[in-house]
Parts: C-alpha cells; sequence; structure tokens
C-alpha cells in the first residue's frame, strides 16, 4: 500500500528500476527483506552463469593426466584458467622471483626467451 501511493513507484517496469528507486526513496531501509529478495533476483543470472563457467572449465583443466591431482592444487589451476584476463598482466619474471624467495633451489630458473 505505500508504494502502490507513491507516484514514483508507479512509472517503475523493471527489477533495476525497483531497487534503484528504493534506495533514492530510502524505501530499502523500510523494507530490507524485500530489498534482499529483488537483489538476489537481480544476481541469479550472473551467479548461475559464473558456476556454470566454471563447471565448464573443469572439464578442460581435469584432463585424464590430472585425474590423481589434489582438490587444492585443481582450485589453484581452475583460478588461474578461469580468471585468465586477471593473470595476463602478471610478469612471468615476477612469479619466477617469488617462487625463487620461498625456499633455496638446486639453481636459479631463467627467463626462456625463444628468438
Amino acid at each position: 500500500m505505500d508504494l502502490q501511493s507513491d507516484s514514483d513507484f508507479l512509472e517503475v517496469k523493471s527489477l533495476v528500476e525497483l531497487s534503484q528507486k528504493m534506495v533514492e526513496k530510502n524505501k530499502h531501509t523500510a523494507y530490507p527483506l524485500v530489498y534482499k529478495l529483488v537483489k538476489l533476483a537481480l544476481i541469479l543470472p550472473v551467479a548461475t552463469a559464473s558456476v556454470e563457467r566454471v563447471f565448464s572449465a573443469m572439464n578442460v583443466v581435469k584432463s585424464r593426466l590430472r585425474n590423481t591431482m589434489g582438490d587444492q592444487w585443481m582450485n589453484d589451476c581452475l583460478i588461474i584458467y578461469i580468471e585468465k584476463d586477471v593473470f595476463a598482466h602478471v610478469d612471468n619474471e615476477k612469479i619466477m622471483q617469488r617462487f625463487q624467495k620461498m625456499k633455496n633451489r638446486r639453481g636459479l630458473l631463467a627467463s626462456m626467451s625463444l628468438a
């Protein structure tokens, strides 16, 4: 009844507009459960797509050779595969230097240049 009597809410056509209008009119504090339900409805398609993307990536990462890998190693591989756009900006030289600083190794890792 409260929202129906407000003329600003009569022109709302979508859930996005409803959530924006609720914050604009400070109704998200008066109706926190309704606002939470609207937010969940807006997040659900993105969350579902993310989960589907992870499962399809598992098929690529977990090959026959890696069937025996532990959960933590597989998780690390999946994060790198799924977030490849983030890891594309990480310099391999910095990774090698950090790895070498973790523990003494027999020899230093060298960057391989393919000329």
